[in-house]
């Protein structure tokens, strides 16, 4: 028993650090270890990975708050797009097949990945005061915002708000389905699509998945596909993880997150793909 706990809690410490840093909540890390590693059914892995995704936003927003990198209307506004995402993907769960759960999952990461390395050198627009009449969403719901970078903070618009509310619906039910927190497609929709900073990005991503892994955690808890003796050490080390990758980001580069983002989730996706093909052959 001590054994598996401290697996359990070195492998959630390594999630919580790469989920804080990338945005992406732990559970590309949490899965794979609970159904490669030590051959748990996917379906309580799912349950764990959301209760450790929720940890994780706890752990990581805090900090992020503090620092002000988060932009706190995004992401209550873009929440109401995941939460009721994330609702529907979990009745899919409960089911779909246990190996197509695993293909999904991979696939989903092997695109964030592939995205991810096409777009590393993008840069965004530089910031202009709003025109009258324009981004109606955007001026209405004040959206736009600044982050500190060094000694001075840097001014960013918002862009294309219905698009990347679309993009959040899908990332709900990926979190639902998955229980990944959808951190991936959430970091996506807010830096390519509303070209949000990417640093603003994975702050907001943090704040966000908590409460739309919560709308799923509950129905699989109802369900009894969360293990208390598998929560518990992934929980603790989760949130010692997501500390020090919160602190981290803020004096890391973009460009070099971007690249750990990629090579974690293009690994953990092949891992991934390749246990679901087994199982359905």
């Amino acid at each position: 028993m001590i054994t598996l706990f401290l697996i359990l809690f070195a492998g959630a410490l390594v999630a919580g650090l790469l989920g804080s840093m990338t945005g992406l909540g732990g559970g590309v890390v949490i899965i794979p270890l609970l159904t490669i590693g030590l051959g748990v059914d996917i379906r309580y892995a799912i349950g764990t990975s959301l209760v450790a995704v929720i940890a994780t936003s706890s752990g990581a927003a805090i900090a992020y708050l503090k620092e002000g990198v988060t932009n706190i209307r995004i992401g209550m506004f873009l929440e109401i797009a995941t939460t009721l995402g994330a609702i529907c993907g979990t009745m899919l769960a409960l089911i779909a097949p246990t190996h197509a759960l695993a293909i999904i999952f991979g696939i989903v990461l092997l695109y964030s990945a592939v995205n991810s390395f096409i777009n590393r050198e993008k840069t965004y627009p530089p910031y202009r005061e709003p025109v009258a009449g324009e981004h109606k969403i955007t001026a209405f719901l004040r959206l736009d915002g600044s982050y500190p970078s060094g000694n001075k903070h840097i001014l960013y618009n918002v862009f294309n708000v219905g698009g990347g509310f679309i993009v959040m619906v899908i990332a709900g039910v990926l979190s639902g389905l998955l229980g990944i927190g959808s951190g991936a497609f959430k970091v996506i929709a807010m830096d390519n699509v509303m070209k949000i900073p990417y640093k603003v990005s994975s702050a907001t991503s943090n704040f966000m998945i908590g409460v739309t892994a919560a709308a799923s955690a509950g129905i699989y808890f109802s369900r009894g596909y969360i293990d208390p003796v598998l929560s518990m050490p992934v929980i603790l080390g989760i949130l010692v993880g997501a500390a020090i990758g919160a602190r981290t980001l803020i004096a890391s580069k973009t460009r070099n997150l971007k690249i750990l983002f990629s090579i974690v989730i293009v690994l953990l996706a092949i891992e991934m793909i390749y246990n679901g093909i087994t199982k359905l052959v």
